[in-house]
């Protein structure tokens, strides 16, 4: 049995908008999220620059009641705004906090890279070495466990099929979906909401800094910092948020008359082993061609009819390898890559949550009809030029746009690959 997946709703906090309406028209206009925060300069950080959500202690308050708030961390404020919008943009009412009406048809997999670092930095570890165990409080558990993220969502919405939270570094959101698509078409649940969360964290990005892989060139022009494809890129810059995607059964959706934004028609996950040049910080290139072919091979189509690309290309020395490996993925000559992007350059990098902010980018593409730009690669890199024509750097008008392939790539040489397409009856 292989049932039809679609997408029939989705939910968004970026850094440059919350909601469907907003982040499509940030999209399109190129609006930058990414903003100076005074504590990573503070703290002596290189990097002095991030993309976070604004107003989000107000927007809370909007969605849940303060006992709510009380156990939520800011990871899982993240997902359940989003989770929240993703349910209802599907269609369906909130359920009641009294009921005891479960629905057991529909799942989430909601995941995040290094979710709950604030709270342990803050308040676990002093509290735990000043010998104030006691004070804790009761929800840390459920605060700082990975896991903790889904299952609020779970508990949130009364889901009854899996709920799990999924962590492969950069690749987790991209593969959240992909997993939630495999469980529906296998016919294990009807629904599942799948994609990442990431709180902004100067605990999560002390490492990435201390690596010197943040670029700290542009601390004084936050948003021409994320510079992906670039001859002056100098690293990414770090970035937060949630992106979830209501997958469907195709057969459900219709009886109930949903509406629906693009069918997710194939994906496949991998590892490059550490090998041919992979490692827990590099690609191994041989990996991310596989894992591309078998997405297309999983959707049964060619290299040609992909039409997009949202890709990885976070602002490194891996981006021109990355459009190198689509071409020879798609055996594709340079002048013939598809239209690319890279929704980065106006968010930053949201690690775990990167691959499901860029999916609810992605789908938005594909049922709207664009190609939004990708900023900040003015100065295009000298191995790219070849590739010129398909790097979108001004948002174009596509209503061609049929079929877009949307990759994320992780530490520990894991990727993942998901193919998204337009919805027509």
């Amino acid at each position: 049995m292989r049932n039809r997946v679609v997408i029939t709703g989705m939910g968004i906090v970026a850094p440059n908008g919350h909601g469907l309406e907003a982040f499509e028209s940030a999209l399109r206009a190129g609006k930058s999220g990414i903003r100076l925060q005074p504590e990573l300069e503070e703290l002596k950080f290189g990097c002095h620059v991030a993309g976070v959500p604004e107003n989000i202690d107000e927007l809370s308050e909007k969605y849940f009641t303060e006992e709510q708030l009380f156990a939520m961390n800011m990871s899982i404020r993240f997902a359940c705004i989003a989770a929240t919008d993703a349910w209802t943009d599907a269609g369906f009412a909130m359920p009641a906090v009294d009921s005891d009406d479960v629905d057991w048809d529909t799942g989430a997999i909601v995941g995040t890279g290094i979710g709950g670092m604030d709270l342990i930095g803050k308040k676990l570890v002093p509290f735990t070495n000043e010998k104030r165990v006691r004070r804790l409080g009761s929800t840390m558990v459920e605060q700082i466990m990975a896991s903790g993220i889904s299952a609020k969502v779970g508990g949130l919405l009364a889901l009854g099929n899996q709920v799990t939270t999924n962590s492969s570094a950069c690749s987790t959101g991209a593969e959240a979906v992909i997993d939630a698509m495999f469980r529906i078409r296998s016919g294990q649940a009807k629904r599942m909401l799948a994609g990442g969360t990431e709180e902004a964290s100067v605990y999560i990005w002390a490492g990435f800094d201390s690596m010197r892989v943040l670029n700290r060139n542009h601390n004084h022009e936050p948003e021409r910092a994320s510079r992906p494809m670039s001859a002056t890129a100098a690293g990414f810059i770090p970035g937060s948020g949630a992106g979830l995607l209501m997958l469907e059964d195709l057969e459900s959706a219709q009886e109930r008359g949903a509406r629906i934004y693009a069918e997710v028609i194939g994906g496949a996950v991998n590892c490059g082993g550490h090998r041919m040049g992979g490692s827990i910080t590099a690609p191994n290139p041989t990996g991310v061609q596989r894992c591309i072919r078998q997405a297309l091979g999983d959707a049964d189509i060619a290299g040609t009819e992909i039409d997009a690309i949202n890709g990885h290309l976070t602002a490194t020395f891996a981006d021109p390898h990355e459009i190198r490996n689509w071409a020879t993925a798609l055996d594709i000559a340079p002048d013939k890559l598809p239209l690319v992007n890279s929704t980065k350059s106006l968010i930053g990098h949201g690690l775990g949550a990167a691959g499901g902010l860029e999916s609810v980018a992605s789908v938005l593409q594909v049922h709207k009809g664009f190609v939004h730009g990708s900023v900040n690669c003015e100065d295009l890199h000298e191995s790219l030029e070849p590739f010129a024509g398909s790097i979108v750097q001004e948002t174009r008008e596509f209503a061609d746009l049929k079929v877009l392939a949307k990759a994320s790539f992780g530490f520990g040489d894991v990727n993942a690959c998901v193919l998204f397409k337009k919805w027509e009856d």
